[in-house]
């Protein structure tokens, strides 16, 4: 008896009963997914007939051998056949066979083609998922003569020895919409999508149809959506909302960094827009009022309202102190700002200037010696060319009565100087 078998090759296979009697062909292998690293067989579904088909379901106590043909030890008799498919929390054909799956190790997003099966002490499990080219191939029960073509023509080629497989253990199943507690534990799903990097994550919802995109966003928790929310592309999140309520999307903007919010809402029809506005804090409300009202490529409109600042009296050790109380800021950390009573902008310090100095000291001495800033008004290929020239990544913005206003991060820079350079690029083509 084989110890790995393929579900593409026992899928359709007879079952006979205790009286060696044809009662059926194998349809689907209901799995409990939970109960081990890899899932356990539980029950097996058969089908008989061709048009008018019914379909019977069988406890795994009750099977006797499993190979190219399946054996039970009770008789047809105890067979309770019916028109519809038995209701399994979780099957092999149903909610794996060409489903996606998110390769945990590897995080990207695969088909799978095929199922590969451990046998252990009677028992059958799941161990890995199939997502190669030769999972096709044998579903289609053209493996061999494949095998054989690759061979005459290529006999060292790859295809030949190296099976594309991925550890049960390293696969997130991808819920299908409305089915996400049958598919799989949603603490398992936490858990699993938790551990790959928020950007990493947010490409592979990217990639992901419109219905498993919600899916997979809804198996998370607050924390990780607004992680990721803030890493999608600005076209993924406008499709992305309008699958959401506007309670949950004022909920989102409320937690992501507010040049992002702005960006979205600026992208949002007017109407719709407002109503989310209406449905924020007033402290929100009135922080991203005031930077839609900024022209978008402007520093206004660029800039964000999330940065630390301390008065002009503070010390290095009081730095510190605002750092430990701000580690899970929105905004970077790196570079804080020194402002008067009245808000004006003084200068500015980073985490490298003051690292080594006495804690007494006056955090506004550790200051760059030039105060490089930006005014609301001025051009982005302005802001560019300025935190080029002075090898900044962050650069502040000041109104007209030099009242620090935001900060604008290099990476707000880039995307609108990479849009516009593409929107030129298109022109010409």
């Amino acid at each position: 008896m084989r110890l790995f078998i393929f579900f593409s090759q026992i899928v359709g296979c007879d079952v006979l009963d205790a009286q060696s009697q044809i009662v059926g062909q194998l349809h689907d292998i209901a799995m409990n997914p939970s109960a081990e690293i890899y899932p356990k067989a539980n029950e097996i579904i058969i089908k008989r007939g061709k048009f008018d088909k019914e379909y019977a379901k069988v406890s795994w106590d009750d099977i006797l051998y499993f190979e190219h043909e399946i054996r039970l030890k009770i008789n047809a008799v105890q067979l309770i056949y019916s028109k519809e498919i038995p209701k399994c929390d979780f099957t092999l054909r149903r909610d794996i066979y060409d489903q996606q799956v998110v390769d945990i190790d590897d995080q990207r997003v695969v088909r799978v083609n095929d199922i590969h099966l451990l046998r252990a002490e009677s028992q059958l499990y799941a161990a890995h998922v199939d997502v190669g080219l030769r999972g096709i191939f044998r579903r289609l029960s053209w493996e061999g003569g494949i095998d054989f073509l690759v061979a005459l023509f290529n006999p060292k080629s790859p295809y030949l020895k190296q099976e594309e497989f991925i550890p049960w253990k390293a696969t997130q199943i991808l819920p299908k919409l409305g089915r996400m507690k049958s598919v799989l534990k949603l603490e398992v799903v936490k858990n699993k999508l938790s551990s790959i990097p928020s950007a990493a994550l947010a490409d592979i919802v990217q990639n992901l149809d419109i219905f498993a995109r919600v899916s997979v966003f809804k198996s998370m928790d607050i924390t990780l959506q607004n992680k990721v929310f803030t890493d999608m592309a600005l076209s993924t999140k406008e499709e992305l909302i309008d699958q959401l309520s506007e309670h949950d999307v004022a909920n989102l903007i409320t937690n992501i960094p507010a040049d992002e919010a702005t960006d979205l809402l600026m992208k949002l029809p007017q109407e719709k827009s407002h109503r989310l506005l209406d449905l924020l804090g007033t402290d929100t409300n009135k922080k991203l009022r005031k930077l839609l009202s900024f022209a978008k490529n402007s520093a206004g409109g660029l800039m964000t309202t999330e940065y630390l600042c301390l008065k002009a009296d503070a010390t290095v050790a009081e730095a510190f102190q605002k750092i430990k109380d701000n580690i899970n800021f929105h905004g970077t950390i790196f570079f804080l700002y020194i402002i008067d009573d009245n808000g004006k902008y003084l200068g500015t310090t980073s985490l490298r200037r003051f690292y080594l100095e006495d804690p007494n000291k006056k955090l506004l001495e550790t200051c760059y010696p030039e105060n490089i800033h930006v005014f609301t008004g001025d051009n982005v290929e302005h802001i560019a060319l300025l935190m080029e020239r002075n090898k900044t990544s962050s650069i502040p913005v000041l109104n007209e009565q030099e009242i620090l206003q935001g900060i604008i991060t290099i990476d707000d820079v880039l995307e609108v100087l990479i849009g516009l350079l593409w929107h030129k690029y298109e022109e010409k083509l």
